[in-house]
């Protein structure tokens, strides 16, 4: 679900018009609604309950510390990939006893700086990162956390550059090696085993490939338990897939209900979800103005002021993103290409589309912008970034000012 909707010929953000928004913060600018972000929240957590879980909110989807504040302080925890990413949960408010961090590459220094601020847990990626951990907890006198992610090798159906859970992909530890890198990690003196981790890719539209991993990681579990090794934490990943196009993906309460059966009698577990798209997806749009409508022997060019710094995923993946008229009209429909100013051919937020013709100074919304918007963008051709603003009914609060000029340079120095 989302609350961006038309009342008459009005698009709405919650209770208030977009084009009021655009008028007075400026575009492109990204809108999210809280209320939409609160009932995506509150669905994962309905459909867990009854079983000991925590979701830790994927930061990577949408990091805005404003958006991160009002999910910790309805019960989110954080699913995180970088000491930046800790910085801003903490700031946030999140508690650090459900933060839990991951990705391939982490630093000494962000090691001690997961260390130091007392995380839940480390999804360890592989062995050399498992030694490395255990040497920089000796170091500063501590016991590390740690879960290791296995990779069970079951394909998520999905893009191939979203796609994590499979062999060739360089997340995880092979589940069948699984067995003798925790006996390692039971070795290390300075390492505590807390749990489990898998995830598998994003934008996951079937119940099927959660469900054929998660039986892997249970035999996983069964076997460690024979050999002495006991699981705390059943951290299933995220990834589940929203609605851009005709997608129709399940619904935390439909994953929960194939999920929650394979735990029957597991109450020594407690489960992590890590969405993140699923939160953040829907409840966020990028509003862009209409500049010029070009015309050429093989194509027509809406000219907007957003373009693939802004929103990188079309130019990306081919993702699509349905893009709507701020205000409707009776119009007339032609077949373009939606495009933005950057100086590249690739740069475009829909190609051979039908859309509703608009006016230069007119405003269009790109839907489902929420997840991967901002936190994907740029300066690139040296623009400044969008402004972000967080609606909650029929109030507007800006989250983030648009970038000026001078920020571009900020951190640039001359040579002597």
């Amino acid at each position: 679900m989302h609350l961006f909707n038309y009342k008459g010929s009005e698009l709405y953000a919650e209770g208030v018009r977009v084009r009021l928004l655009a008028e007075k913060y400026g575009t492109p600018l990204y809108v999210y609604s809280a209320g939409t972000l609160l009932a995506h929240l509150n669905a994962y957590k309905e459909a867990f309950d009854g079983f000991p879980n925590i979701i830790c909110y994927a930061l990577k989807a949408n990091s805005n510390i404003a958006v991160l504040r009002l999910l910790g302080r309805h019960g989110s925890g954080a699913d995180i990939v970088s000491g930046g990413e800790l910085f801003r949960a903490l700031k946030a408010g999140i508690p650090a006893k459900k933060i839990v961090y991951a990705g391939v590459g982490k630093t000494e220094e962000e090691i001690r700086y997961a260390l130091g601020s007392g995380i839940l847990m480390f999804n360890v990626e592989s062995g050399e990162e498992l030694r490395e951990i255990d040497r920089v907890a000796g170091a500063i006198g501590k016991k590390a956390p740690i879960a290791l992610r296995v990779n069970p090798d079951i394909d998520p159906e999905t893009h191939p550059y979203i796609a994590t859970g499979l062999r060739k992909h360089k997340f995880g530890i092979p589940i069948d090696d699984a067995l003798q890198f925790y006996r390692l990690a039971a070795s290390l003196k300075n390492i505590k085993i807390m749990g489990v981790h898998k995830h598998i890719g994003s934008q996951i539209t079937k119940v099927g490939p959660y469900v054929d991993a998660l039986k892997k990681t249970l035999l996983l579990v069964d076997r460690l338990k024979e050999s002495g090794i006991n699981i705390r934490y059943l951290d299933m990943g995220g990834g589940l897939g929203i609605p851009y196009d005709t997608e129709t993906p399940p619904n935390p309460k439909e994953l929960a209900g194939r999920i929650l059966p394979l735990l029957k009698g597991r109450t020594n577990l407690t489960l992590i979800a890590e969405p993140g798209r699923s939160i953040a997806g829907n409840a966020g749009i990028l509003v862009s103005k209409a500049l010029y409508l070009k015309k050429t022997a093989e194509k027509e060019f809406l000219i907007v002021d957003a373009g693939m710094n802004d929103l990188l995923r079309p130019s990306l993946y081919g993702a699509y993103h349905r893009i709507v008229p701020a205000v409707k009209g009776r119009r007339k429909k032609s077949v373009q290409d939606v495009v933005g100013p950057i100086c590249e051919s690739g740069d475009f937020l829909a190609q051979d589309r039908e859309l509703q013709r608009v006016h230069a100074g007119e405003y269009i919304a790109v839907m489902s912008a929420g997840a991967y918007g901002f936190s994907m963008g740029s300066n690139y051709n040296s623009r400044p970034r969008p402004a972000e603003v967080l609606v909650r009914g029929d109030r507007h609060f800006l989250i983030r000012k648009r970038e000026e000029y001078e920020d571009l340079i900020e951190g640039e120095r001359f040579i002597p």
